[in-house]
């Protein structure tokens, strides 16, 4: 195995081990929404600084790789999709972040019921990150094809969020503090499954070299 294909290896695992962590604290912010836990939220945020730190070395990695001087079309691929999952997870990172400071800024005050549609939008988003990243495990393109297809759920189940927060809060406007915070989360969550659906997309860029990019957008105006 040659200096390149090791390093590009090197580099793969690593990414690997960012996208763990990402996952892992994705879903932990949704479990601490949903039970109002403080001390995971604390955790939460603690944790991010180990993904910016992953994410700096990961950046670093790739330049250096970028700087070398021979290597194929398909390791430049491979780089230059690792810088943009490598931005992408971390920016899910500090959208999971967002969502712990939310579970914080409610602390233990009266529950306000969760719509089911913020739950299935939970549900969604979380399953959309895991197909992502298992898509970039196993570079399976029709996973990632998935993904990108069930980007437009999410992004309706957003916009009815919106919708019912505006009703409850007419209805109930001694809530609307409360509301606002599970609009907010619900708006996190919807950038989650955007950022999944990118890194779907260099998938899909890594094993054919095709940028899919634009060719799945919405058919809704973007909510405002």
């Amino acid at each position: 195995m040659d200096t390149v294909v090791r390093n590009t290896e090197h580099l793969r695992r690593k990414l690997l081990r960012l996208c763990a962590m990402v996952e892992e604290n994705a879903r932990r912010a949704v479990l601490a929404f949903r039970s109002r836990d403080r001390y995971a939220a604390v955790e939460i945020i603690k944790a991010d600084e180990d993904v910016n730190l992953m994410e700096i070395a990961i950046e670093e990695n790739c330049i250096s790789l970028l700087n070398a001087a021979s290597r194929d079309v398909e390791d430049t691929r491979l780089i230059v999709a690792a810088l943009r999952i490598n931005s992408d997870l971390e920016r899910i990172g500090d959208l999971a972040t967002n969502i712990a400071r939310r579970v914080l800024h409610m602390g233990q005050s009266e529950q306000v019921l969760i719509p089911q549609e913020l739950s299935t939008l939970a549900n969604r988003t979380l399953e959309m990150l895991s197909n992502a990243l298992d898509a970039f495990v196993d570079l399976d393109t029709e996973m990632a094809q998935r993904v990108c297809e069930r980007d437009q759920e999410v992004d309706r189940l957003n916009r009815q969020m919106y919708d019912l927060v505006q009703e409850r809060i007419l209805a109930d406007p001694a809530q609307t503090e409360k509301l606002i915070s599970y609009l907010s989360v619900s708006r996190y969550l919807e950038r989650i499954a955007d950022y999944a659906t990118n890194i779907a997309e260099n998938v899909v860029f890594i094993s054919e070299g095709n940028i899919i990019r634009h060719r799945n957008g919405d058919v809704f105006p973007p909510a405002p």
